[in-house]
C-alpha cells in the first residue's frame, strides 16, 4: 500500500477503491472528490481493520449522511435489542451506526459491529474507559485514557468522538460564564470532572499528537467532540461553544498536518434563526472540514417529539453547510430508545437530509421527487409505494381506509383534483356526484 489514510491517498493522487465506490454514489468526478479529501472538506470514514464496510463519504458538497446511536446501559443490557436496532438501521438507509454502549461487555459488541455491519462504525472511547477499567474516575490515568483510543482503533472502529476541545483553558471559561443547563455532553462532563479532580490537563489534548498517530496508523477519523454543545437554546452561541469550537479549529490544522481526516461536531439546542449562521461560524473557524450536528433541536419543550424538533433543525443546518445529522428519536431525554423510536427517528432525519440536499442543489436530489409526483399525477399507487421513503408505511396506511374506487384515495374520492384534471384535458366529461 502506498499511502497510509484516505487523506493521503488524496493529497498524493492515488484514486482507492472507496473513493471510486463513494464517487459513484455521489454521482461525482471522482478527481473533484479526491480534491475536496485532499482538502480536508470529505472524508470517507473507513478503519482498515473494517473489513465488511460500505464506504460513504461526509462532506457539505456530498449527500448529507444520517447517523445512529444505539448500544446498551446499565438500565437496558440486551444485546439482542440493540443488533435489531442496527439491522433496522441499516435497512432503513442510516450510514452510521454510533456504539454508545455504557455497560457489560463492551468489545464484544464493538467487535460484532465491525464484523458484520457495513455501515460506518463510531465510537466514544471516553465512555469505554470508564466500563472497561471499572474504577473511580479520579484514578483513570492519562495512559489509560489513550490506550481505550488505541483498543477502538484496533477493533475496527471507523470514526471516534475525541473530547480534546475541553482543555483547563475551556474549563475555566466554562466556569467564568454560567451557563443554565451546565456540560450536557456525557464525554464532556467525564473529561470535565476528571480534570476538576486530579487538576491534570485533558489527556485527549495534552497527548493529540499520539493519537493522531493512532488514527494515521488504522485510518480512523477523528470526530471532534462538542463536550461545550448548548443543551438549552439560552446556552445557544456562548463564550463555552466558541471558546472550544476556536480550539477544534485548531486541532483540526494539527490532524490535517498528519494527513489524519477530521469532522467537527456541533449543537446540540439552538433557536431556528441561530442555525445557519452557527454552520457559517463553524466553517469559517474550522477550515471546511465536515460538520456533524446532533439536531440542532430547536425548541426545549417538546419531549416525546425531538425527532421532529431535531429534524427542522437539521433541515436548516445541512441547507447550511452541515454534512451529517445524527438522528434523534422521540426518545430523547427520556429513555432509550426503542426499535420504533429507532424507526422515527431514522426517517425524521432522512427527510431533513433529502430536504436539504434539494435546498442545496445536490446532483441527482431532485430526481427522485418528480419521479414521485409524476407517479401521483398518473395516480399509479404501486409506484409511489415503490418510491416512498418508506414504502411499507405508505402501503399500510393506503390500506386502513381502502376508497370506493382504487384510482382514487378515501380522503378525495370522486372529488379527486387530479384524477378530474386528468380526465378533463383528455376531452373527457367529468361529472363527480352521480359516478
Amino acid at each position: 500500500m502506498d499511502y497510509t489514510t484516505q487523506m493521503d491517498a488524496a493529497r498524493k493522487q492515488i484514486y482507492t477503491k472507496e473513493m471510486k465506490e463513494v464517487a459513484k454514489k455521489e454521482n461525482m468526478d471522482i478527481g473533484e472528490l479526491c480534491r475536496l479529501i485532499a482538502e480536508g472538506k470529505a472524508i470517507i470514514p473507513c478503519n482498515k481493520n473494517h473489513k465488511g464496510i460500505c464506504p460513504n463519504g461526509i462532506g457539505s458538497m456530498l449527500k448529507t449522511k444520517i447517523n445512529v446511536n444505539l448500544g446498551v446501559s446499565r438500565d437496558c443490557k440486551d444485546l439482542d435489542v440493540e443488533m435489531e436496532k442496527v439491522h433496522s438501521a441499516v435497512e432503513l438507509g442510516a450510514e452510521a451506526i454510533m456504539d454508545l454502549s455504557s455497560y457489560g461487555d463492551t468489545q464484544k459488541f464493538r467487535k460484532k459491529l465491525c464484523r458484520e455491519c457495513p455501515a460506518m462504525i463510531g465510537t466514544v472511547p471516553i465512555y469505554d474507559a470508564v466500563v472497561y477499567y471499572h474504577k473511580p474516575l479520579k484514578e483513570i490515568t492519562a495512559k489509560e485514557w489513550i490506550d481505550i483510543v488505541r483498543m477502538h482503533a484496533e477493533d475496527g472502529v471507523d470514526f471516534m468522538t475525541i473530547h480534546c476541545g475541553i482543555n483547563r483553558e475551556t474549563a475555566g471559561k466554562f466556569k467564568r460564564n454560567k451557563r443554565l443547563t451546565n456540560i450536557v455532553s456525557r464525554g464532556g462532563s467525564i473529561i470535565f470532572a476528571w480534570m476538576e479532580m486530579t487538576g491534570e490537563e485533558n489527556p485527549f489534548y495534552a497527548q493529540f499528537d499520539e493519537i493522531l498517530e493512532i488514527c494515521r496508523q488504522y485510518d480512523v477519523t477523528l470526530s471532534l467532540g462538542d463536550a461545550c454543545r448548548p443543551g438549552c437554546l439560552k446556552d445557544a452561541t456562548d463564550a463555552s461553544q466558541i471558546e472550544e469550537l476556536i480550539t477544534l479549529g485548531e486541532l483540526t490544522k494539527r490532524a490535517w498536518e498528519k494527513d489524519v481526516q477530521v469532522m467537527i461536531e456541533g449543537p446540540g439546542h439552538m433557536p431556528l434563526d441561530q442555525v445557519a449562521a452557527n454552520m457559517k461560524i463553524q466553517e469559517t473557524i474550522c477550515h471546511g472540514a465536515p460538520f456533524y450536528v446532533l439536531g440542532p433541536l430547536v425548541t426545549d419543550v417538546a419531549p416525546g417529539y425531538d425527532h421532529i424538533t431535531a429534524a427542522i433543525g437539521g433541515a436548516v443546518a445541512a441547507m447550511n453547510g452541515a454534512a451529517f445529522l445524527c438522528y434523534v428519536t422521540p426518545a430523547e431525554h427520556l429513555r432509550l430508545p426503542d426499535v420504533n423510536d429507532v424507526k422515527e427517528g431514522i426517517m425524521a432525519s432522512r427527510i431533513a437530509a433529502h430536504a436539504a440536499d434539494i435546498a442545496k442543489g445536490v446532483k441527482g436530489a431532485r430526481d427522485w421527487d418528480d419521479a414521485m409526483s409524476t407517479a401521483r399525477k398518473k395516480l399509479d399507487w404501486e409506484q409511489m409505494f415503490s418510491l416512498a421513503m418508506d414504502p411499507g408505511k405508505a402501503r399500510r396506511y393506503r390500506a386502513q381506509a381502502a376508497p370506493e374506487k382504487e384510482d382514487t384515495c378515501s380522503m378525495c374520492g370522486n372529488f379527486c383534483a387530479v384524477k378530474n384534471m386528468n380526465r378533463i384535458l383528455d376531452g373527457e366529461l367529468v361529472s363527480i356526484y352521480d359516478e
